[in-house]
């Protein structure tokens, strides 16, 4: 967190995308919005009426996770004792925290967390406020419960993951806590009980009472959260990928025809003309594209391959899905998602304000995800062409074999390996991008008939999101050795660039790698993976957009990006 960013402040307005990534990844802090209470307040009313009634002896009708069973179990039995309500909240965070694999990011359990929040601040759900202050204590003492990656199907909820992070936060309505039972955190670096972690923090656990344990657990929180963080990260690669397909484009002697804006707009489709615009804007200045709107092109036929001139037809629907994810998650970060939710302003005539329905089902964030992970694998599939194309010597316009100008041919492998690398990850993508949202397994006795899989989905979009990071950093490092070729091979200097190809070239070259080397033009052959280590840290951090926003602005770059998508 910047010492200058603002408190957010959960309930005084919607959360935003950047709002989220600031608190997970940045450690912004949070507070609880004036009228949160009382916005809380009706909702818990009724259930603590209701226990209230049951104490008294009175004849309770049977209430979905206030006093009966879960799923298959929930018309088994009706409890009569208050007790047992709070029994069952507590059993449900036990019996649900079952995952299993490696524990997720630090990021993605903070934003689940901040998620859950929202959610629960809503008023539906019937929690007790210092519960929700309890999530917000814990973002702000940077408690980090240790969640497994696997055992959410999307419904009902994330009830799993979820469930180990309720483990830490919350203890028995009576009786000891024993840590066994406390879940487990990560505590500099190593794993611990949920008692120890929260007394590391000074914070103390909070026994639950009746429906807290499900509201805690039942959500789409982790799925949306792994969802929002790709989404994030895959805004940040597609301006980046298309700094770097210009950057292959201007050393490839391309057309400028395909970027002509009368083109584009013949066809209107916004992402594609926002695209060829500005690809439009990183190739200007350039002395090595062949023709444009107002010069004739040279050579004829006036066509590149596709993985040159379509660049605006692939990248503008990538960029108008990732737009249509983006208005689907922002709302669901923002919404009430467990169940049953409660209205006590529902008519008199429905003694029944607790509503039983499926807003838990996650199918929103499977699309929004399986989406996303099919427009990411297709940023790497063009782009891994392109790194082809700049390693073969028939096809590059005259630039050297695998863009190494050994002294010996055959001496030197050059580039060979990284677009090796690039089509490996390339073609895992191809894999994990199969839609998840289409798979379904029934559980609980087949009342859980249907679910999303969007764990799953995000899980994977994350993935898909990372390996791709990788591909465009290698076509950061391949790009930059071509446009040096290029200018040797023409006997003209850096003059010779676009501005954008110049600000990103230079970038590379004065930053080290991560052995502490220069990024130097490649001579011979050298170790090649602490470049590309460096390579991916300049595109996932969106380091190279910034730099090269702040060329075309003519300013020096800062350590603050200028697009709201690379905060």
């Amino acid at each position: 967190m910047t010492p200058t960013e603002p408190t957010l402040e959960i309930g005084a307005a919607p959360a935003t995308l950047a709002d989220l990534v600031a608190v997970a990844r940045h450690r912004r802090r949070v507070s609880l919005a004036a009228g949160v209470a009382e916005r809380m307040a009706p909702s818990r009313d009724w259930i603590q009426g209701t226990l209230d009634r049951m104490a008294d002896g009175e004849k309770t009708q049977p209430i979905y996770s206030i006093n009966t069973g879960f799923g298959s179990l929930a018309g088994k039995q009706a409890f009569d004792d208050p007790a047992d309500a709070a029994e069952l909240s507590r059993r449900v965070i036990l019996a649900d925290a079952a995952g299993v694999g490696r524990n997720v990011d630090e990021e993605v359990v903070r934003a689940t967390i901040l998620i859950r929040a929202i959610s629960l601040v809503q008023g539906h759900s019937g929690i007790r406020v210092d519960l929700v202050q309890g999530l917000v204590d814990m973002l702000n003492h940077d408690v980090y419960p240790a969640v497994p990656e696997y055992g959410s199907l999307g419904a009902s909820g994330d009830l799993i993951p979820l469930a180990h992070i309720a483990l830490v936060l919350t203890g028995p309505p009576t009786g000891a806590d024993d840590p066994l039972d406390s879940g487990e955190a990560i505590v500099d670096g190593h794993i611990v009980s949920g008692v120890e972690a929260m007394a590391h923090a000074g914070l103390a656990r909070i026994p639950v009472s009746a429906k807290d344990g499900l509201a805690l657990l039942n959500g789409t929180s982790f799925s949306a959260a792994q969802a929002a963080l790709a989404l994030w990260d895959a805004r940040v690669l597609l301006e980046t990928a298309q700094i770097t397909a210009a950057m292959s484009i201007e050393a490839l002697t391309g057309f400028g025809d395909a970027f002509i804006d009368e083109l584009h707009q013949a066809r209107g489709q916004k992402g594609q003309i926002q695209v060829a615009a500005r690809i439009r804007e990183l190739l200007a200045g350039s002395t090595f594209i062949n023709g444009d709107r107002d010069t004739d092109p040279v050579r004829q036929p006036p066509q590149d391959a596709y993985s040159l001139r379509c660049v605006p037809q692939v990248f503008g629907p990538v960029s108008d899905t990732l737009d249509f994810a983006a208005g689907i998650l922002e709302t669901e970060i923002n919404a009430a998602t467990d169940n049953p939710l409660i209205f006590p302003s529902l008519p008199g005539s429905r003694t029944l304000k607790a509503v039983s329905g499926g807003n838990f089902h996650a199918e929103y964030v499977a699309f929004a995800a399986d989406f996303i992970s099919i427009v990411v694998t297709e940023i790497g599939n063009i782009t891994e062409r392109r790194l082809f194309r700049l390693d073969d010597g028939t096809l590059n316009r005259g630039l050297p074999d695998m863009l190494v100008a050994s002294t010996k041919v055959g001496l030197d492998c050059g580039y060979m390996m990284p677009q090796y690398l690039a089509a490996a990850l390339v073609s895992d993508c191809k894999t994990l991008a199969h839609p998840d949202s289409v798979d379904s397994i029934p559980t609980s006795a087949n009342q859980e008939d249907h679910v999303s899989m969007a764990n799953n989905a995000g899980r994977h979009a994350r993935q898909i999101v990372t390996n791709i990071q990788s591909v465009v950093a290698v076509e950061l490092l391949m790009a930059a050795q071509a446009l040096e070729l290029r200018m040797n091979e023409r006997g003209v200097g850096k003059d010779a660039l676009s501005t954008a190809g110049r600000a990103a070239l230079e970038l590379v070259r004065a930053t080290p790698a991560s052995d502490g080397r220069p990024i130097g033009h490649l001579a011979q052959d050298t170790v090649l993976y602490p470049r590309i280590r460096t390579a991916g840290v300049l595109v996932s951090t969106g380091a190279v957009v910034e730099h090269v926003n702040a060329a075309l602005a003519g300013t020096e770059a800062t350590n603050k990006p200028k697009n709201e998508n690379l905060k």
